[in-house]
């Protein structure tokens, strides 16, 4: 079994032992390993377009906003707008800023027919220290993967 089987395994099995009603959650590294692997996969950034011109954004990320900036109004047109830009075949991790919208849209693509569908732990900011503050504990950035301005 190589590198990619052995991560996408570990990340079902962890979707296993959590319940969750898609493929499985990947750590950013693990994430990164899987697109570097080849074409069959892809990163689906559900950000807002002022997330990634303020806080920074994945070369190659499809965005597809989940929620509208300002208020997070939901994307009514988030599940045409995937299905149009991203085929079902592929190997499919969403990411937002820590971890939440990105398992809302997993969710949904699984309900869309995408089987391959897997959630991006931690996000691109990472989760926040005790004051609300984002410290880079963990994340995308903080494992310096790369990102733009």
């Amino acid at each position: 079994m190589g590198n990619q089987e052995q991560i996408l395994a570990s990340a079902q099995k962890l979707g296993t032992e959590k319940n969750l009603p898609y493929a499985g959650a990947l750590t950013p590294q693990e994430a990164f390993e899987i697109l570097q692997a080849g074409p069959n996969a892809l990163l689906v950034d559900v950000r807002t377009q002022a997330e990634l011109n303020l806080v920074g954004r994945v070369p190659a990320a499809l965005n597809v906003e989940w929620a509208f900036y300002p208020g997070m109004v939901a994307n009514p047109d988030f599940a045409s707008q995937l299905q149009q830009q991203v085929d079902k075949s592929l190997t499919v991790i969403f990411m937002c800023r820590t971890g939440g919208r990105s398992h809302n849209a997993a969710v949904l693509a699984k309900q869309l027919g995408y089987n391959a569908a897997y959630n991006m732990l931690e996000g691109f900011e990472g989760e926040a220290n005790s004051l609300k503050q984002r410290t880079l504990i963990n994340g995308w950035k903080h494992a310096s993967l790369p990102w733009t301005n």
